[in-house]
C-alpha cells in the first residue's frame, strides 16, 4: 500500500512539472509564431493526422446531395471565384501573391480531387489556427454544396472554360456580381456583401498540408 501511494505521489509530481514547464514556456514567448518559421517535421505530421481524424469524425455522416446539377455547379463557380481563388488559385495561375506567405501552403484546387464530406465540414466549420474560415458563418447549406459542385468539376477545366463558368449568372440569381476578366470581386449573400478573402488553406482527405498552427521551434 505504502508503495503504491509512492508510485502515486510520483505520477502527481511529474504531472505538476510538466503542466508548469508548458505553462512557463508558452508564456516565455520562445515559441515563434511566424508562419515564416515552419514546424519540425513531427510537429507537423502530428497536427496533420489531428486535423484529418478530427474533421473526418464529423463528416462521414453527412449526406451528399447531387453535385452534378449544371445551375448548382454554376453558382458553386461564382462563389468559388469571390472566395476562394487567392489561396485556392484557378486553372492555368501557378501562385498567388496571398497564397505565396501562407504557412502551410493551400492546395491548389484546381488541379486536386477530395471527399465532398469531408469539403462541406470544411468550407462550412473552417480550421483554428489556419486561414481557413467558416463560410458557414455567413453562407447557407445550399451556397456551400454548389461550391464543393465546382471544386469536384474545377481539375478538369481549362483556363477558359473557368473564365467562361465564372462569368455566367445562374438563372434567378440577383447577387450583384462585378467581374474583371471574368474574376467577381464582391457579391452578396443574404443580405451581405463579402469580399474575396482566404479559402480553404487544407483539404482533408487529400494529401494536402496540414491547416492547423504556423510556426515552428516546436
Amino acid at each position: 500500500m505504502k508503495r503504491h501511494t509512492e508510485h502515486v505521489l510520483v505520477g502527481v509530481g511529474v504531472l505538476a512539472a510538466i503542466v508548469i514547464g508548458l505553462g512557463l514556456f508558452v508564456w516565455s514567448g520562445i515559441y515563434n509564431i511566424g508562419a515564416d518559421d515552419h514546424h519540425l517535421r513531427v510537429t507537423y505530421r502530428v497536427l496533420q493526422i489531428l486535423r484529418d481524424r478530427s474533421i473526418r469524425a464529423r463528416a462521414d455522416d453527412i449526406q451528399v446531395p447531387n453535385l452534378d446539377d449544371p445551375q448548382l455547379i454554376l453558382k458553386g463557380g461564382r462563389q468559388y471565384a469571390a472566395m476562394c481563388a487567392q489561396c485556392h488559385l484557378e486553372p492555368g495561375i501557378g501562385n498567388s501573391e496571398l497564397r505565396e506567405g501562407m504557412y502551410p501552403q493551400p492546395p491548389n484546387l484546381s488541379q486536386e480531387h477530395f471527399d465532398p464530406r469531408v469539403a462541406f465540414w470544411t468550407i462550412k466549420h473552417g480550421i483554428k489556427m489556419s486561414a481557413m474560415p467558416a463560410w458557414g458563418q455567413s453562407h447557407d447549406d445550399a451556397t456551400i454544396w454548389s461550391m464543393v459542385a465546382f471544386m469536384g468539376k474545377l481539375p478538369g477545366m481549362t483556363p477558359e472554360q473557368y473564365k467562361a463558368t465564372v462569368a455566367k449568372l445562374p438563372p434567378g440569381e440577383d447577387t450583384d456580381m462585378h467581374a474583371d476578366e471574368g474574376h467577381p470581386h464582391s457579391h452578396a449573400v443574404h443580405g451581405r456583401m463579402t469580399t474575396p478573402a482566404p479559402g480553404m488553406t487544407s483539404m482533408p482527405g487529400r494529401t494536402a498540408p496540414p491547416s492547423a498552427g504556423t510556426g515552428s521551434g516546436d
